[in-house]
């Protein structure tokens, strides 16, 4: 629970600065890091390095007007965790507001994630909300 939590409060902060502090991603963040988001969200694709989750995080900022995770969940195994929780987004352009429950399988290396793949419970609705 201690990689998730500093792992959130650095993407948290990172989503509140105007300009991009990389240093400050490599706290909790490996190097080599990379991000697997669904293909049918905005921010799509393979977000790879500090720079990569930088423009990733500053996408979502950009969508989102507020972001929150509440009754955060996980299980570890080998360097792997599994988390669970449910995730509230408010769309900045619509601003339609959605919970839903999110899980996510996140691999460490050293105490920093190196990748995380992100399954959101409906992708439907999430694009419903941006429209």
């Amino acid at each position: 629970m201690e990689l998730l939590e500093r792992m959130f409060a650095v993407e948290m902060r990172f989503l509140q600065q105007d300009e991009a502090d990389l240093d400050l991603l490599a706290t909790a963040f490996h190097p080599d890091v990379v991000v697997h988001e669904p293909a049918s969200l905005p921010y799509a694709g393979d977000w790879r390095g500090l720079d990569g989750i930088g423009r990733l995080f500053r996408t979502m900022r950009a969508t989102w007007s507020d972001l929150s995770v509440d009754g955060l969940q996980a299980a570890e195994t080998g360097g792997t965790v599994f988390m669970s929780c449910t995730l509230r987004l408010s769309a900045r352009a619509s601003g339609r507001t959605i919970t839903q429950p999110f899980a996510e399988v996140l691999r460490f290396e050293g105490g920093r994630l190196i990748e995380g793949t992100p399954f959101y419970f409906d992708t439907a609705a999430i694009r419903a909300a941006l429209a």
